[in-house]
Protein backbone atom coordinates (compact mmCIF):
# COMPACT_ATOMS: atom_id res chain seq x y z
CA UNK A 1 0.00 0.00 0.00
CA UNK A 2 2.63 2.29 1.10
CA UNK A 3 4.63 1.63 -2.68
CA UNK A 4 1.26 2.34 -4.19
CA UNK A 5 0.83 5.94 -2.68
CA UNK A 6 4.83 6.28 -3.45
CA UNK A 7 4.00 5.67 -7.08
CA UNK A 8 0.78 8.03 -6.80
CA UNK A 9 3.12 10.89 -5.66
CA UNK A 10 6.11 10.14 -8.54
CA UNK A 11 3.38 10.35 -11.15
CA UNK A 12 1.73 14.13 -9.97
CA UNK A 13 5.29 15.11 -9.28
CA UNK A 14 6.88 14.26 -12.92
CA UNK A 15 3.69 15.15 -15.24
CA UNK A 16 4.43 16.89 -18.13
CA UNK A 17 4.32 21.02 -17.15
CA UNK A 18 1.53 21.49 -20.25
CA UNK A 19 -1.08 19.28 -17.53
CA UNK A 20 -0.70 21.97 -14.84
CA UNK A 21 -3.15 24.15 -14.53
CA UNK A 22 -0.84 26.89 -13.14
CA UNK A 23 1.42 26.88 -16.18
CA UNK A 24 -1.46 26.59 -18.48
CA UNK A 25 -3.08 30.02 -17.02
CA UNK A 26 0.03 31.90 -16.99
CA UNK A 27 0.48 30.63 -20.86
CA UNK A 28 -3.02 31.79 -21.77
CA UNK A 29 -2.17 35.28 -19.84
CA UNK A 30 1.01 35.74 -21.73
CA UNK A 31 -0.92 34.86 -24.90
CA UNK A 32 -3.43 37.99 -24.33
CA UNK A 33 -0.59 39.99 -23.26
CA UNK A 34 0.73 39.98 -26.43
CA UNK A 35 -2.39 40.23 -28.03
CA UNK A 36 -3.05 43.53 -26.10
CA UNK A 37 0.90 44.94 -26.78
CA UNK A 38 0.53 43.88 -30.86
CA UNK A 39 -3.43 46.28 -30.62
CA UNK A 40 -1.53 48.72 -28.80
CA UNK A 41 1.28 48.76 -30.89
CA UNK A 42 -1.20 48.60 -33.99
CA UNK A 43 -3.12 51.67 -33.16
CA UNK A 44 0.14 54.15 -32.14
CA UNK A 45 1.47 53.17 -35.57
CA UNK A 46 -2.07 54.15 -37.43
CA UNK A 47 -2.46 57.40 -34.95
CA UNK A 48 1.70 58.05 -36.29
CA UNK A 49 0.06 57.56 -39.65
CA UNK A 50 -2.91 59.69 -39.58
CA UNK A 51 -0.26 62.76 -37.89
CA UNK A 52 1.71 62.26 -41.00
CA UNK A 53 -1.02 62.24 -43.25
CA UNK A 54 -2.55 65.08 -41.90
CA UNK A 55 0.86 67.01 -41.42
CA UNK A 56 1.35 66.35 -45.53
CA UNK A 57 -1.99 68.04 -45.88
CA UNK A 58 -1.33 71.06 -44.23
CA UNK A 59 2.05 71.63 -45.77
CA UNK A 60 0.18 71.33 -49.54
CA UNK A 61 -2.30 73.94 -47.91
CA UNK A 62 0.50 75.90 -47.23
CA UNK A 63 2.29 75.77 -50.32
CA UNK A 64 -0.89 76.45 -51.99
CA UNK A 65 -1.16 79.55 -50.49
CA UNK A 66 2.48 80.70 -51.18
CA UNK A 67 2.20 79.79 -54.56
CA UNK A 68 -1.47 81.54 -54.43
CA UNK A 69 0.45 84.60 -52.91
CA UNK A 70 3.22 84.81 -55.20
CA UNK A 71 0.69 84.60 -58.25
CA UNK A 72 -1.06 87.65 -56.59
CA UNK A 73 2.40 89.71 -56.07
CA UNK A 74 3.73 89.17 -59.64
CA UNK A 75 0.14 90.20 -60.85
CA UNK A 76 -0.08 93.47 -58.57
CA UNK A 77 3.97 94.10 -60.06
CA UNK A 78 2.40 93.35 -63.37
CA UNK A 79 -0.35 95.84 -63.04
CA UNK A 80 1.73 98.74 -61.28
CA UNK A 81 4.40 98.23 -64.82
CA UNK A 82 1.40 98.31 -66.98
CA UNK A 83 -0.12 101.14 -65.09
CA UNK A 84 3.70 103.23 -65.25
CA UNK A 85 4.01 102.42 -68.55
CA UNK A 86 0.67 103.66 -69.86
CA UNK A 87 0.53 106.85 -67.56
CA UNK A 88 4.17 107.34 -69.36
CA UNK A 89 3.06 106.82 -72.51
CA UNK A 90 0.06 109.31 -72.22
CA UNK A 91 2.47 112.05 -70.55
CA UNK A 92 4.35 111.62 -73.66
CA UNK A 93 1.95 112.00 -76.30
CA UNK A 94 0.68 115.16 -74.86
CA UNK A 95 3.67 116.63 -74.62
CA UNK A 96 4.27 115.26 -77.95
CA UNK A 97 0.67 117.23 -79.39
CA UNK A 98 1.48 120.09 -77.39
CA UNK A 99 5.45 120.84 -78.63
CA UNK A 100 3.74 120.09 -82.34
CA UNK A 101 0.51 122.63 -81.80
CA UNK A 102 3.07 125.50 -80.23
CA UNK A 103 5.29 124.70 -83.57
CA UNK A 104 1.98 125.52 -85.50
CA UNK A 105 0.65 127.87 -83.93
CA UNK A 106 -2.85 126.01 -83.20
CA UNK A 107 -5.63 125.71 -85.41
CA UNK A 108 -7.53 128.69 -87.40
CA UNK A 109 -4.58 131.02 -86.02
CA UNK A 110 -4.83 130.79 -82.64
CA UNK A 111 -2.07 129.41 -80.79
CA UNK A 112 -2.98 127.21 -78.20
CA UNK A 113 -2.05 127.64 -74.46
CA UNK A 114 0.23 124.75 -72.53
CA UNK A 115 -2.15 122.57 -71.04
CA UNK A 116 -0.95 122.27 -67.21
CA UNK A 117 -0.78 117.92 -67.03
CA UNK A 118 -1.37 118.05 -62.87
CA UNK A 119 -3.04 120.62 -60.83
CA UNK A 120 -1.28 123.15 -58.72
CA UNK A 121 -1.41 120.97 -55.45
CA UNK A 122 -0.03 117.94 -57.51
CA UNK A 123 2.77 120.29 -58.74
CA UNK A 124 3.30 121.31 -54.83
CA UNK A 125 3.13 117.82 -53.77
CA UNK A 126 5.37 116.19 -56.31
CA UNK A 127 7.91 119.33 -55.90
CA UNK A 128 7.87 118.71 -51.38
CA UNK A 129 8.69 114.85 -52.01
CA UNK A 130 11.32 115.61 -53.71
CA UNK A 131 12.56 118.16 -50.96
CA UNK A 132 11.81 115.24 -48.16
CA UNK A 133 13.73 112.83 -49.68
CA UNK A 134 16.54 114.88 -49.84
CA UNK A 135 17.01 115.66 -53.63
CA UNK A 136 17.48 119.17 -52.82
CA UNK A 137 18.46 120.55 -56.68
CA UNK A 138 15.87 118.64 -57.96
CA UNK A 139 13.46 120.05 -55.23
CA UNK A 140 15.07 124.01 -56.53
CA UNK A 141 14.23 123.20 -59.78
CA UNK A 142 10.68 122.29 -59.40
CA UNK A 143 9.59 124.53 -57.33
CA UNK A 144 11.01 127.14 -59.35
CA UNK A 145 8.70 125.39 -62.31
CA UNK A 146 5.89 125.40 -60.08
CA UNK A 147 6.19 129.45 -59.04
CA UNK A 148 6.67 129.67 -63.64
CA UNK A 149 3.62 127.76 -63.62
CA UNK A 150 1.21 128.50 -60.83
CA UNK A 151 2.23 131.95 -60.08
CA UNK A 152 -1.29 133.08 -58.28
CA UNK A 153 -2.18 129.64 -56.49
CA UNK A 154 -2.55 129.78 -52.55
CA UNK A 155 0.45 127.71 -52.31
CA UNK A 156 2.67 129.83 -53.93
CA UNK A 157 4.59 131.54 -50.91
CA UNK A 158 4.80 128.28 -49.23
CA UNK A 159 6.85 127.51 -52.20
CA UNK A 160 8.77 130.30 -52.68
CA UNK A 161 10.06 129.98 -49.03
CA UNK A 162 10.94 126.21 -49.56
CA UNK A 163 12.73 126.67 -52.81
CA UNK A 164 14.75 129.58 -50.71
CA UNK A 165 15.36 126.53 -48.08
CA UNK A 166 16.58 124.00 -50.63
CA UNK A 167 19.47 126.32 -51.85
CA UNK A 168 19.49 126.90 -48.03
CA UNK A 169 20.60 123.26 -47.32
CA UNK A 170 22.93 123.53 -50.18
CA UNK A 171 24.46 126.04 -48.73
CA UNK A 172 24.55 128.40 -51.55
CA UNK A 173 23.31 131.53 -49.32
CA UNK A 174 24.20 134.09 -51.65
CA UNK A 175 21.18 131.94 -53.90
CA UNK A 176 18.98 131.76 -51.25
CA UNK A 177 18.86 134.73 -49.35
CA UNK A 178 17.14 136.42 -52.28
CA UNK A 179 14.30 134.00 -52.99
CA UNK A 180 13.76 133.82 -48.92
CA UNK A 181 13.49 138.05 -49.22
CA UNK A 182 10.61 137.30 -52.00
CA UNK A 183 9.00 135.61 -49.45
CA UNK A 184 8.01 138.55 -47.32
CA UNK A 185 7.76 140.88 -50.35
CA UNK A 186 5.52 139.02 -52.96
CA UNK A 187 3.98 137.19 -50.45
CA UNK A 188 3.46 139.12 -47.31
CA UNK A 189 0.54 137.60 -46.10
CA UNK A 190 1.98 134.11 -46.09
CA UNK A 191 2.46 132.49 -42.62
CA UNK A 192 6.00 131.44 -44.14
CA UNK A 193 7.16 135.14 -43.97
CA UNK A 194 8.50 135.01 -40.17
CA UNK A 195 10.52 131.99 -40.79
CA UNK A 196 11.32 133.57 -43.94
CA UNK A 197 12.99 136.43 -41.87
CA UNK A 198 14.70 133.86 -40.04
CA UNK A 199 16.38 132.12 -42.83
CA UNK A 200 17.50 135.86 -43.95
CA UNK A 201 19.09 136.18 -40.98
CA UNK A 202 21.05 133.19 -41.10
CA UNK A 203 22.14 134.09 -44.92
CA UNK A 204 23.28 137.44 -43.46
CA UNK A 205 25.17 135.53 -41.27
CA UNK A 206 26.66 133.21 -43.45
CA UNK A 207 27.77 135.73 -45.31
CA UNK A 208 29.21 137.74 -42.56
CA UNK A 209 26.30 140.67 -43.23
CA UNK A 210 26.69 141.61 -39.02
CA UNK A 211 24.61 144.48 -39.29
CA UNK A 212 21.98 143.22 -42.08
CA UNK A 213 21.62 139.96 -40.03
CA UNK A 214 20.59 141.58 -36.40
CA UNK A 215 18.36 143.91 -38.47
CA UNK A 216 16.74 140.29 -39.84
CA UNK A 217 16.06 138.68 -36.50
CA UNK A 218 15.20 141.92 -35.01
CA UNK A 219 12.58 142.27 -37.03
CA UNK A 220 11.34 138.48 -36.63
CA UNK A 221 11.28 139.05 -32.84
CA UNK A 222 9.40 142.05 -33.22
CA UNK A 223 6.93 141.62 -35.40
CA UNK A 224 6.29 138.03 -34.57
CA UNK A 225 6.65 137.81 -31.09
CA UNK A 226 5.34 134.49 -30.41
CA UNK A 227 6.42 132.28 -33.54
CA UNK A 228 9.21 129.93 -33.01
CA UNK A 229 11.17 131.64 -35.66
CA UNK A 230 10.80 134.49 -32.96
CA UNK A 231 12.47 132.61 -30.29
CA UNK A 232 15.45 131.13 -32.65
CA UNK A 233 16.04 134.60 -33.81
CA UNK A 234 16.20 135.70 -30.58
CA UNK A 235 18.81 132.97 -29.55
CA UNK A 236 21.02 134.13 -32.66
CA UNK A 237 20.48 137.22 -31.85
CA UNK A 238 22.05 136.13 -27.62
CA UNK A 239 24.70 134.03 -29.72
CA UNK A 240 26.30 137.49 -32.02
CA UNK A 241 26.32 139.27 -28.79
CA UNK A 242 28.29 136.81 -27.31
CA UNK A 243 30.73 137.07 -30.29
CA UNK A 244 30.96 140.73 -30.35
CA UNK A 245 29.29 140.56 -33.46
Amino acid sequence: MVAGAAVLLNACVTSAPQEDPVALKLAELDNRLEVLERVVENQSLLELANQVQAMQAEIRALRGQVETLAFEAESGRKRQRDLYLDVDRRLSELEANRMATGRTGGQGGVPDLPVPLVTDSEAYEAAFAELKERRYSEAAEAFTDFLGSYPDSDLAGNAQYWLGEAMYVMQNFAGALPEFQKVTTAYPDSRKVPDALLKIGYCHYELKNWDAAKAAFQKAVSDYPDTTAAGLAAQRLERMKREGR
